[in-house]
């Protein structure tokens, strides 16, 4: 307990990020073994790690960069659709968890990739410009996506924007991804077990990063962009570093979440989605970690608690979220959460 006491603020908060995410993997595991676990939340627990993966991928760019992005939703279909196509080319050539990390890894690196492409032209924009310009990019990827065929047959990948007809494959061949209907058929890899190891493995990098030199000078960059310049700050090269992370992470979690479900289809990582997303971080508080991942998986999971409500669930799930809204952002709310939080370091230095 002492030993706890002199760790560093930062230090603590990763552990209790590591403990939440461990607790609820044992809880849900208790639930399973007791028979406690229903179809419904059992079918929510990969959405559920998805989601909270998105959440922290977008509040690196958000709180720490403090930059307002509302096309993570493409980066996210990146990765689920390149993500499909790895999984079932692999397919009889790879047990299933080889499948999957591979899936999740070209996933993060395809949507990398594109968060180079369109951060470079981007990131020297700000405020409202940026968030402009990545909705337009987010709707752009989701319009690519309906008009992509790809074909797997003897000979490789085959690729088209025109037909499923014009991918001149082979007797033999199978269809991965169909235009705007997606991509049919696919083999659910995603588990549980493999999606707590993602988002262990997502919170070490997001937070070894935001402690790091590295994060120093993007927060730096957020709190006074000019004082950093000034002080010899290479602020577009920090901030590519943010925004490709961020992108990368939620390439890795659209991998996850559309390898949960046997069809996906573009529409699903439409601009809702990022607004979804979006309300995970802010609900949660902008730069809080631990609060993006309890926002999104407490708002992930109150839809499905509230579907016995019928016509009601959503008008409930819209009161809670503006009573949420008020509440983080009322002064005498905040003024007593900082009471309770100053009560302990004065009883300690007492």
């Amino acid at each position: 307990m002492e030993l706890f006491k002199k760790l560093k603020k930062h230090t603590k908060m990763s552990f209790l990020n590591y403990g939440i995410v461990i607790v609820f993997y044992i809880v849900i595991q208790i639930l399973a073994m007791s028979g406690h676990l229903t179809n419904s939340l059992k079918g929510q627990l990969i959405p559920i790690v998805s989601y909270v993966i998105m959440a922290l991928a977008l509040n690196l760019v958000v709180g720490i960069s403090g930059e307002l992005s509302l096309g993570h939703a493409g980066f996210m279909s990146v990765g689920a659709f390149s993500g499909v196509v790895v999984s079932m080319s692999m397919a009889g050539s790879a047990p299933e968890p080889v499948r999957l990390i591979c899936a999740i890894l070209i996933g993060a690196l395809l949507a990398g990739l594109a968060g180079v492409i369109i951060g470079i032209p981007v990131l020297r924009l700000n405020g409202d410009y940026l968030a402009i310009v990545t909705l337009a990019f987010g709707e752009i990827i989701k319009n690519v996506m309906n008009c992509l065929y790809v074909g797997v047959d003897g000979a490789g990948i085959h690729v088209s924007f025109k037909d499923a007809g014009s991918l001149g494959m082979a007797a033999d061949g199978k269809i991965l991804i169909n235009g705007p209907i997606g991509a049919n058929g696919v083999t659910k890899l995603s588990t549980f077990m493999a999606g707590t190891v993602l988002l262990i493995i997502v919170l070490i990098i997001i937070q070894n990063l935001v402690n790091s030199r590295t994060g120093l000078a993007i927060m730096a960059i957020r709190d006074n962009r000019i004082a950093a310049e000034a002080s010899g700050v290479p602020v577009t090269k920090y901030k590519l570093i943010a925004f490709v992370t961020s992108a990368a992470i939620a390439g890795a979690a659209g991998a996850l979440y559309a390898l949960n479900y046997s069809t996906i289809a573009p529409k699903k990582f439409d601009f809702n989605t990022s607004i979804l997303v979006l309300v995970f971080v802010v609900l949660g508080g902008i730069g809080n970690m631990t609060g993006s991942i309890i926002a999104a998986a407490l708002l992930t999971i109150l839809p499905e608690l509230l579907r016995k409500f019928a016509d009601y669930r959503m008008l409930i799930y819209a009161i809670v979220l503006i009573i949420v809204m008020i509440a983080t952002n009322n002064e005498k709310v905040r003024a007593f959460v900082n009471g309770l939080k100053k009560k302990p370091a004065q009883e300690e230095a007492k």
